[in-house]
C-alpha cells in the first residue's frame, strides 16, 4: 500500500510508534571529551547545542555510536564506550537521548535519536567514549577553544592592569591586576583563596613560563588608600556585584582559565557583597628571555641548557613550529601519538613562552629529517621539561614524520606590530618597510635604508607584522608610494640574524648613514604564510665519503666549471691527477612551499659540457677548513638541476630535469646528488695530512627565501692521514652552536669563508 509522503508520520503515530527523528544538521556542531585526567581520547561525551554544552544519555548508544563520535573528534575509530557516568555526571541539559547511528555517519547529528533535549535521563547516565588515540590523517590540532571548560563561551581572555609606576614602564607588562573578559566585560577578581597556582595558569595564557609572590602588604596599602578616597572610581566599582569574578581555583596544569572552577558571583544569593573585606587579585609572572629587556641579565647556564634541548622548527609566527628535543647527540622528532594541550605547554614553558593554546597533529608545520625521538608523550603539566614526562620510544609504535607534533605557544604582548607597518604595496603583504623610532626624543616614522638589506631582515620585519615568512628583500622600491611624512630614512645598516622579534632589536647604525638617500632605494619587503626549508641530510655524507684519484683526462669538463682548486690551472693537462674528496648529499625540502629557483627559466644558463642548464649559480658550498675556521680547500655545486630524486610514499614527483622541465624541490621531497657525479666533491691535492673541519652549505648566498637558514650550514669532523679520510660527527649547523653562541659576525664570516 502507498501513502503520501506527509502522513507517513501520522499512521506510525496511529499505531503507536514513535518516528524515528534526527536533529537538524548544524553548521557548527561540536562534540568534546571532558572527566578527570588528561588523555584527550576518553572522557565524558558533551555535544554543543544552541550555544550551550550538554550530555549525551547512554540509553541505547553502543560502539557503533562511539565510533562515530571518535570519527567527529578526529580519531580514528572508537575502543569502548562507558555507562552511568564513569567520567563523573555532567551540567546542563540532556541534549541527545536513544541515539543510534548505523557506524558510517560522519557527525553524531546526522544519527537518529529523540530530537535535541528530549530525554528521561538523569545525568547519572551520561554515557563516556573512549577512542583510539591514532589521529586521523588530516586532523590537524587540539586547540584551547574546543577544549575550554563549562565556561569555555564565557571566560575569553585575561590582562594584567599595571598599577606601580614601574610595572606601567615595562615591556611586556608583568605585574598588576588581573582582569577577565566575562561575557563581553572586563572584570576583576577577588584576592581571596587567589593561589599561585592560579597565577601560574594566568601567566601561561599571557605568553610567561612562570609567575612569582609579590608584596601583599604594599598593595594592600595602595587598596586602602584608594577606598578612602570617596572620589575614587574603583570604590564605586567594587559596590557593584557585576565587577567581580568571585573565586577560582586552579590546579595550575590549565592551559587555560576556563579549564578551572570559576565562582563568577557568591553563593549566597546578589545581596551578600561579592568580596567582602578582600580586594582585587595582583598577579606576577615572569617572563622568558628571549621578552626580558636587553639589558636584563641572561638567563642561568642550567636553564638555557635545559632549552638547547627542545626547539622549535618551520612556524611561521614567533613560538610556533614543529617540535624537535635532542636526545642519543641528535635532534629528532617527537609523535603526535597522544599529543595534547597540556604536553604541548610543557615544551612551551621549556622555552620561555606560557601555556600552549594549540597542540598540533600530522605534521601541520611540515615533517621532521632523522629519528623519531618520542611518542605517547604523557605529561601531568607541572613538569620543568619534556624529558620529565613519561613518553616511550618514537621506534616502538610505527610513527612515520607524517606524525610529527607541532605547538602553537602563547607569547606575551609586545607591541612590536605597532612600530613597523608595510605602505603602497599591491596588497597587505608587501610594501615599503616603514618603522618607528625615537629621534631626538620624539617617536617618529620613516623608511629603512636599502643599503645590505637582505633575507635575513625582511624575515624580521615579516615575522613582526605577524604576516609569516620572507618571500622577498626588495632594495628598488621606486614603484612604491610610501605613507606621506614618513619617507625619510631613520634606520641604515640594518643587520639581523633573523630570529629578532623587530628589527629595532637589530643592529644597526648610531646616526643614519645611507649612500641612496631616502625615495627610490628604501627597503620594502613581500611576505608569506608559507616556505620552504633545505636541510642536508648529515647522516648520508658521513656514511659515503671517500677518496679517489681521477686523471685529469677526466676532469675537462669539471675544470670548465671551476670545480678544481686554482692549482688545477698549473698543472700539465692531460698528465697527472687530482685527489677529491667525494661524496652523496640528499637535500630535503622540509618547509611548508616548494623550493624554486628565483631565476625564470628564460635566465637559466645551458652548460653544454654537461648538456644541462643551471638555475642557481651556486647552489651549495662544500669547503674544507681547519679547526679555527681557515679554509684550506674549497669546491661548489651548481645547480646541475634541481628536481624531485624521490618522494615519500604518496607523495608525488613535481619536478623533473628531462626536456628542459620545471626544476624545484617539492614539500617533503628530496634532491640527491650521488658521490659519482661531475663537482660532487672537495678537491684536497693540496692539503696536508691532518684534523680539518668538512662543510656544506646549502643556498649560501641566500638566493631563495627559506623559513630557516639556521639549519642550512653542516659540519663533519674531518681526519685525513695522506691516504684515507674519514668523516664524523656530523650534524647542521645550529647543533654547533650546543656549546657556545657564535655572533652574527663570527657565523657569516664562517659562512662566507672570510675568516
Amino acid at each position: 500500500m502507498w501513502f503520501p509522503a506527509v502522513t507517513f508520520p501520522l499512521i506510525l503515530l496511529l499505531l503507536g510508534q514513535a518516528p524515528p527523528s534526527r536533529p537538524q544538521p548544524l553548521a557548527t556542531t561540536k562534540l568534546r571529551l571532558v572527566g578527570p585526567g588528561s588523555r584527550p581520547e576518553e572522557g565524558r561525551l558533551e555535544v554543543l547545542y544552541q550555544g550551550q554544552w550538554g550530555t549525551v544519555c547512554d540509553d541505547d548508544f553502543a560502539l557503533q555510536e562511539a565510533t562515530v563520535a571518535c570519527r567527529q573528534l578526529g580519531f580514528e575509530t572508537a575502543l569502548t564506550w562507558a555507562h552511568s557516568a564513569k567520567y563523573g555526571q555532567g551540567e546542563g541539559p540532556i541534549w541527545l537521548d536513544n541515539v543510534r547511528c548505523a557506524g558510517t555517519e560522519s557527525s553524531l547529528d546526522q544519527c537518529g535519536s529523540n530530537g535535541w533535549g528530549v530525554s528521561d535521563c538523569s545525568h547519572s547516565e551520561d554515557v563516556g567514549v573512549v577512542c583510539h588515540p591514532q589521529r586521523q590523517r588530516g586532523y590537524v590540532s587540539e586547540r584551547v577553544s574546543n577544549a575550554l571548560g563549562p565556561q569555555g563561551r564565557r571566560l575569553e581572555e585575561v590582562r594584567l592592569k599595571p598599577i606601580l609606576a614601574s610595572a606601567k614602564r615595562q615591556n611586556p607588562v608583568t605585574e598588576g591586576a588581573l582582569e577577565v573578559k566575562y561575557e563581553g566585560h572586563w572584570r576583576q577578581v577577588c584576592d581571596q583563596g587567589w593561589t599561585m597556582n592560579n597565577s601560574r595558569v594566568v601567566c601561561g595564557m599571557l605568553g610567561f613560563p612562570s609567575q612569582q609572590p609579590v608584596n601583599s602588604h604594599y598593595y594592600r596599602k595602595v587598596w586602602n588608600l584608594k577606598m578612602k578616597d570617596p572620589k575614587s572610581r574603583l570604590k564605586n566599582l567594587t559596590k557593584k556585584n557585576s565587577f567581580w569574578i568571585y573565586r577560582v581555583t586552579c590546579l595550575g596544569t590549565e592551559p587555560h582559565m576556563a579549564n578551572c572552577q570559576v565562582q563568577v558571583s557568591p553563593a549566597r544569593g546578589k545581596l551578600q557583597p561579592a568580596c567582602p573585606g578582600g580586594m582585587h587579585t595582583v598577579v606576577s609572572c615572569v617572563a622568558g628571555p628571549r621578552f626580558r629587556p636587553p639589558k636584563a641579565k641572561p638567563p642561568h647556564k642550567e636553564s638555557w641548557a635545559q632549552e638547547q634541548r627542545v626547539r622549535l622548527r618551520s612556524g611561521a609566527q614567533v613560538g610556533e613550529g614543529r617540535v624537535e628535543v635532542f636526545m642519543h647527540h641528535r635532534w629528532g622528532t617527537v609523535c603526535d601519538h597522544r599529543w595534547n594541550l597540556v604536553s604541548a605547554s610543557v615544551v612551551c614553558r621549556q622555552l620561555g613562552f606560557g601555556s600552549a593554546r594549540e597542540a598540533l597533529f600530522g605534521a601541520q608545520l611540515g615533517q621532521g629529517l632523522g629519528p623519531i625521538h618520542l611518542s605517547e608523550v604523557r605529561c601531568r603539566g607541572s613538569e620543568r621539561t619534556l624529558s620529565d614526562c613519561h613518553a616511550l620510544e618514537g621506534s616502538q609504535n610505527g610513527c612515520q614524520h607524517e606524525n610529527d607534533a607541532a605547538v602553537r605557544c602563547n607569547v606575551p604582548n609586545m607591541g612590536f606590530q605597532n612600530q613597523v607597518r608595510l605602505a603602497g604595496g599591491r596588497s597587505p603583504e608587501e610594501g615599503v618597510v616603514e618603522v618607528q623610532v625615537e629621534v631626538n626624543g620624539i617617536q617618529r616614522w620613516g623608511a629603512v635604508c636599502g643599503d645590505h638589506w637582505g633575507l635575513t631582515e625582511a624575515m624580521v620585519v615579516c615575522r613582526q607584522l605577524g604576516l609569516g615568512f620572507a618571500n622577498h628583500a626588495i632594495k628598488d622600491t621606486w614603484y612604491w608610494q610610501g605613507t606621506p611624512g614618513a619617507g625619510e630614512v631613520v634606520l641604515s645598516g640594518v643587520r639581523c640574524s633573523g630570529t629578532e622579534l623587530a628589527l629595532q632589536r637589530c643592529q644597526r647604525h648610531g646616526p643614519v648613514h645611507c649612500s641612496h638617500g631616502p625615495g627610490r632605494f628604501s627597503a620594502g619587503v613581500s611576505c608569506t604564510d608559507s616556505a620552504p626549508d633545505l636541510v642536508m641530510n648529515a647522516q648520508l655524507v658521513q656514511e659515503t665519503a671517500y677518496l679517489e684519484d681521477r686523471p685529469l683526462s677526466q676532469l675537462y669538463c669539471a675544470h670548465e666549471e671551476n670545480c678544481l682548486s686554482r692549482s688545477a690551472d698549473l698543472m700539465d693537462w692531460p698528465y697527472g691527477h687530482r685527489r677529491l674528496l667525494r661524496f652523496s648529499s640528499q637535500i630535503h625540502n622540509l618547509g611548508r612551499a616548494d623550493f624554486r629557483p628565483k631565476s625564470g627559466r628564460h635566465s637559466w644558463i645551458w652548460h653544454q659540457c654537461h648538456m644541462h642548464y643551471h638555475s642557481i649559480e651556486v647552489f651549495t658550498h662544500y669547503d674544507l677548513l681547519t679547526l679555527n675556521g681557515s679554509k684550506v680547500a674549497e669546491g661548489h655545486k651548481a645547480s646541475f638541476c634541481l628536481e624531485d630524486t624521490n618522494c615519500p610514499t604518496g607523495l608525488q614527483r613535481r619536478y623533473a630535469c628531462a626536456n628542459f622541465g620545471e626544476q624545484g624541490v617539492t614539500v617533503g621531497c628530496w634532491d640527491t646528488y650521488r658521490h659519482d657525479i661531475d663537482c660532487q666533491w672537495v678537491d684536497i691535492t693540496d692539503v696536508g695530512p691532518g684534523d680539518y673541519i668538512f662543510q656544506v652549505v646549502v643556498n649560501p648566498k641566500y638566493e631563495v627565501a627559506e623559513s630557516d637558514f639556521s639549519n642550512n650550514m653542516m659540519q663533519c669532523r674531518c681526519k685525513y692521514d695522506g691516504h684515507r679520510v674519514w668523516l664524523h660527527n656530523c650534524h647542521t649547523g645550529d647543533l654547533s652552536r650546543a656549546n657556545a653562541e657564535l655572533s652574527l659576525e663570527q657565523e657569516q664570516r664562517l659562512r662566507n669563508n672570510f675568516i
